[in-house]
């Protein structure tokens, strides 16, 4: 273990971070009440998760601001420039979906000021599901604001799967309603927003496939900046092996290779080591190829059973004959969002969505 482990996510809301606040909000607001906030927001702040402590700091804030919210947010309006990007700063747009939905325009206007600080995608998705089709229809004017984070949230906030938030039910059933956004923001400048459109595509691609296929041949992939969206809007398709999604990024279908020497090294190891895997393609076809690699592990579940997991690799072209050589790495190190435990690993090399070799490691029991 290190000497001086990380912060926890959670301590960006510790209890120096709201005597901070208080501060800023007494240079803000003549009369607000700063050991009032503190105590609030510090109160049984301990075992509270990361998103628990900016909801509990929301909470203290319409506490302590004017209880006239026309007026609590002109105070947020001075904070935000002062507080800087950051997760923080998530307290002012969560303050308007918790407290405003009685005043759209109101909070609309706000989260479309705060999210220049932090983003409001969270907090507009309360507005969404009160009024779709009126927020829809202030979000596709924000679509063509000058601010790449306005932009930015025209999508993001209206994505059906939008991780750490609840789904947006209606644009799961039916995306129809928030697609003139995507459109308008297809060959975005910024990458910054790029890629909260292709992301909100790929959330579409995973209840509405055939929609999103049909959608995105239609439009211009030989600007590179819609090029660029498409193909990581259609990653979920292409690590399914779909070869319509394949089509549109330009791969040849069915890959016609020799592989050579597909090994893992170690075949043997313990939590927290790393496989390491290499291969020769050579191809045996007439023409060029355009080949799209990934690899799937077949992490081993408590159960002893096993579930694949696609990742990316690379992409390549191979003309007849020519050869190249893969690389990769498995690292077995135990995260949130993934437990490792010991038993048979597989690792599969896919081709254009295909298996095309395969090997396997055993990851030992702890020593």
């Amino acid at each position: 273990m290190p000497e001086n482990p990380a912060p926890a996510l959670k301590d960006m809301f510790n209890a120096a971070r709201f005597r901070q606040l208080a501060a800023l909000l007494a240079g803000c607001h003549p009369g607000f009440d700063s050991p009032r906030f503190i105590a609030l927001a510090t109160t049984g702040l301990e075992p509270l998760s990361l998103l628990q402590r900016l909801r509990h700091g929301t909470h203290a804030l319409h506490a302590t601001l004017p209880p006239n919210y026309p007026a609590a947010l002109a105070v947020l309006r001075r904070l935000a420039p002062q507080i800087g990007p950051g997760f923080v700063g998530l307290m002012l747009p969560d303050y308007v979906g918790l407290y405003g939905r009685e005043h759209l325009d109101e909070s609309l206007a706000a989260l479309h000021f705060f999210t220049r600080f932090s983003s409001g995608e969270f907090a507009i998705r309360e507005f969404l599901q009160r009024d779709l089709a009126g927020t829809l229809a202030v979000m596709e004017r924000w679509s063509h604001d000058p601010d790449e984070h306005v932009r930015r949230l025209a999508s993001e906030g209206c994505r059906p799967r939008l991780p750490w938030s609840f789904r947006l039910t209606a644009l799961v059933a039916d995306p129809t309603p928030a697609l003139p956004i995507l459109h308008n923001l297809r060959a975005d400048p910024s990458l910054y927003v790029r890629k909260s459109v292709a992301n909100h595509l790929n959330d579409i691609a995973k209840d509405h496939p055939e929609r999103l296929l049909a959608l995105l041949a239609g439009w211009d992939r030989t600007d590179p900046r819609t090029a660029w969206i498409v193909k990581r809007a259609l990653r979920t398709l292409i690590k399914r092996g779909d070869p319509r999604a394949l089509a549109l990024i330009g791969a040849t279908g069915h890959a016609a290779v020799a592989v050579e020497n597909f090994r893992l090294t170690p075949q043997r190891l313990r939590l927290g080591g790393t496989v390491e895997f290499s291969c020769t393609l050579r191809s045996t076809a007439r023409r060029e190829q355009r080949l799209v690699a990934d690899y799937a592990v077949h992490y081993v579940k408590k159960s002893g059973k096993t579930a694949p997991k696609v990742f990316k690799l690379r992409e390549l072209a191979l003309t007849p004959g020519a050869s190249a050589t893969l690389a990769g790495r498995v690292r077995l190190r135990q995260l949130s969002t993934r437990r490792h435990h010991p038993g048979r690993h597989r690792v599969v090399l896919l081709l254009n969505g295909r298996p095309a070799a395969t090997a396997a490691f055993n990851l030992l029991a702890p020593a």
